[in-house]
């Protein structure tokens, strides 16, 4: 095994021209703001306060960090490292987007009094005052400090430094503060783009230092999180702690797919001394004891700066497909939004210029709901509920083919049977059960109460209608609660759409002064159609010339005679004419009781009153079924479809804008404050997507040349030299691991 800190030229120089170019890319969009609306690949350390976080961060990034009360621990810090041949030092401030405008332009403009490195506590100081920290009680500060350090000397790395996590509250952290640096951690870790440097303390155990359950939490799995054991030389040598220690650095223990990382930093007496003086005793404590076991790559600094970067590097390009997705998906919401806002409108004629372009939108996309022409994108999928909602014509064919389907099952009062299941119990809104002699009898009495001058055997026919109209009560409930469920589906469609036509602050006064009144308007007409449906089909006297209406009451007249000469069949001979085996049918064996009982049908008549009773139950039951048939169809035709539907695209038109007065428009269309807010941030907003995915494009591209590159074959190389590490090996056999 080789000794750490002796690794070759080529290893310290650790990144190529392509894999320097890659991370500047990333920085640069990073800089323009694209984190508010995007998350980038990034390194964010974390760990519990006195962890030795800090120290890690000095011999990364070359830094002298404050002591003691540790400011620069209060808020987030974006450290840009990059390899140049001129050595700089930018620093500012990134506001958070929740600051006022005031306070962004103050921290945006903010200068620290020097740039020197040396003075890096100072500047902290100068940061945190900046910031608030330290003014009416505040501690820690949403803002991001962006540390830019280039230099011949430089490693090609960028890392976010956060908050140490704390346990319980103090004279110096309240609650408060816990809880709003937990969120803060929170904020950054668990973006499913970011690789968590989770630095833990050798001084103290595993299971109580809170950034490992912290962790878990937001990376359950251990795919991108990367752990630093800190202060190894503090722990007894060969003691148990050592022992235990070693086994999760060589990731036996506490598993992480991106395994762990030992570093040895100053100790307080150590503090004056030199980066490379640091260097040296660590490289010093690594060659003895029990470390020397394990593996080169897995342990101090200069190894850890390279493993940093090409797990940045490696992670940005396996990123790059998703990423550039959402830059996609975020141009696409961003245009649309832009799109329903429309241009600037200060004058009468800009706003009526916007509404006229609304209404083109909403005629446009109504009348594709209601045709069921669904190719435009606003419809999105049928399998979510909003999709299926602005489908206007697959949930209207859906309600009425529900309510078919009720007027089927339960628009008849009562349901006549040969005999009641036992313990019947009638239940609401559905028809009542009832025998065919009962309900015979029933009207055997209506008729005697209802007689005129028919002759005897017949009735009088206003009989039929009055037992119609009691067949037929459910209808208007039905009819009702259909009508309902279609005005509340149009609702909501036209809301849908009108939300993709205008803007939130305009809505409001298209809904107000133009869309509601049409509704109002079409849902009256709907009611009175409705009702004149109604009455032609339930409140006169029942018509018809639907040779559907005889052709029933003939079938009915048979089924009834045949039925009752078959059960008198049955009574006589003890033989049943409606037995499924023909054996079953014979009387005695000498004829077929079937072929009797089909000539006798003809011939044999009830008795007068019964059979009068009979065919009025028939002649309503027949006139029933066409009724029902004939409104079922003239409600879908004449009433929903004809005084609903097809007027719903013209509540708002184009025609309907220009009969608008100007004072209309302006209360209308007049642009807030919020909108015009919106609109800039959204221009701002759409500006960087853009640039953001020319850059991803040509990434894209960059990483699939790479790929073919190393598809290529290699020449077999030179057996690692003993005393190599296998880090040199994998380096010389797969371009550096970058692919």
């Amino acid at each position: 095994m080789g000794d750490a800190g002796t690794l070759p030229a080529q290893k310290r120089s650790i990144t190529s021209a392509e894999h320097e170019e890659l991370l500047d890319i990333i920085d640069k969009i990073r800089s323009q703001g694209i984190s508010r609306y995007i998350d980038l690949p990034q390194i964010v350390v974390c760990g519990d306060q006195s962890s030795g976080k800090s120290s890690c961060l000095e011999a990364i990034c070359g830094l002298r960090f404050p002591t003691g009360d540790g400011l620069c621990t209060r808020f987030a810090t974006e450290y840009i490292l990059r390899r140049c041949s001129d050595s700089s030092v930018s620093i500012s401030i990134v506001p958070d987007t929740e600051r006022i405008d005031s306070e962004k332009f103050k921290l945006q403009s903010f200068q620290p009094s020097t740039t020197d490195l040396d003075c890096f506590p100072e500047i902290i100081e100068e940061v945190a005052r900046c910031m608030g920290i330290g003014q009416n009680g505040k501690t820690f500060a949403h803002d991001v400090l962006r540390i830019e350090i280039s230099g011949p000397t430089q490693g090609h790395l960028t890392l976010v430094d956060l908050p140490g996590l704390f346990h319980s509250s103090s004279k110096s952290h309240t609650d408060g503060d816990k809880d709003a640096v937990f969120s803060l951690v929170a904020s950054y870790i668990a973006r499913p783009r970011s690789i968590i440097l989770a630095v833990v303390s050798a001084k103290n155990d595993l299971n109580n230092q809170a950034v490992l359950n912290f962790a878990r939490e937001h990376d359950p799995t251990g795919v991108r999180t990367l752990g630093i054991i800190t202060k190894p030389h503090t722990l007894s040598s060969n003691s148990p702690s050592e022992q235990a220690y070693l086994e999760i650095a060589k990731n036996n223990d506490v598993k992480f797919d991106l395994g762990w990382h030992v570093l040895r930093n100053r100790s307080w007496e150590e503090q004056a001394s030199t980066a490379d003086e640091r260097d040296r005793t660590e490289q010093s404590f690594f060659e003895s004891g029990t470390w020397r076991a394990l593996d080169v790559k897995n342990k101090g600094i200069s190894t850890l700066r390279v493993r940093l970067s090409k797990i940045l590097y490696n992670h940005i390009l396996s990123e790059l497909p998703s990423l550039l997705k959402d830059v996609e998906a975020g141009l696409t919401e961003c245009s649309e939004r832009l799109e329903t806002l429309g241009s600037s409108r200060g004058t009468v004629e800009e706003q009526r210029m916007y509404l006229l372009r609304a209404s083109q939108k909403f005629v446009s996309l109504m009348t594709a709901a209601f045709d069921g022409t669904y190719h435009d994108s606003f419809f999105g999928s049928s399998v979510s509920v909003e999709g299926y909602q602005k489908r206007l014509r697959a949930v209207s064919v859906a309600i009425l083919k529900d309510f078919a389907e009720d007027m089927r099952l339960k628009g008849h009062a009562v349901e006549l049977v040969d005999k009641l299941p036992s313990k019947y119990k009638h239940e609401a809104r559905t028809p009542r059960k009832t025998t065919r002699d009962d309900f015979y009898d029933q009207v055997q009495f209506r008729m005697r109460r209802n007689g005129g001058r028919e002759l005897p055997g017949l009735f009088n026919p206003s009989i039929v209608g009055d037992l119609f109209s009691d067949q037929a009560k459910p209808w208007s409930r039905i009819v009702a609660g259909t009508k309902d469920a279609l005005l509340e589906a149009a609702h909501t469609c036209v809301g849908l759409v009108l939300d993709q036509a205008a803007d939130e602050a305009t809505i409001d006064g298209i809904l107000h002064e133009i869309v509601n009144p049409g509704m109002e308007s079409l849902e009256r007409s709907l009611s009175d159609k409705v009702e004149e449906v109604l009455t032609l089909n339930l409140k006169r006297h029942p018509f018809t010339l639907n040779h559907y209406f005889t052709e029933n009451i003939q079938r009915k007249r048979v089924e009834q005679t045949r039925k009752d000469m078959g059960n008198r069949l049955h009574e006589f001979l003890g033989v049943s004419p409606e037995a499924e085996d023909a054996k079953d049918r014979r009387y005695e064996g000498s004829f077929d009781v079937r072929q009797l009982l089909n000539a006798l049908v003809k011939q044999t008549e009830s008795n007068m009153d019964r059979f009068a009773a009979i065919e009025c139950v028939n002649a309503m039951l027949s006139y029933y079924k066409v009724s029902f048939k004939t409104l079922i169809d003239a409600f879908g035709i004449y009433a929903v479809e004809a005084c609903l539907l097809s007027k719903i695209p013209s509540v708002f038109t184009p025609e309907t804008v220009l009969k608008l007065d100007d004072s209309a428009v302006q209360a209308i269309a007049g642009e807030s404050q919020e909108s015009l807010t919106e609109r800039e941030s959204l221009t701002k907003k759409l500006l960087i997507l853009k640039d953001t995915q020319k850059i991803l494009h040509r990434l894209d591209r960059h990483k699939g040349n790479r790929m073919a590159t190393c598809k290529q074959p290699r020449d077999p190389s030179p057996a690692t030299p003993e005393g190599g590490s296998d880090d040199e090996s994998d380096s010389r056999t797969s371009g550096d691991s970058h692919c």
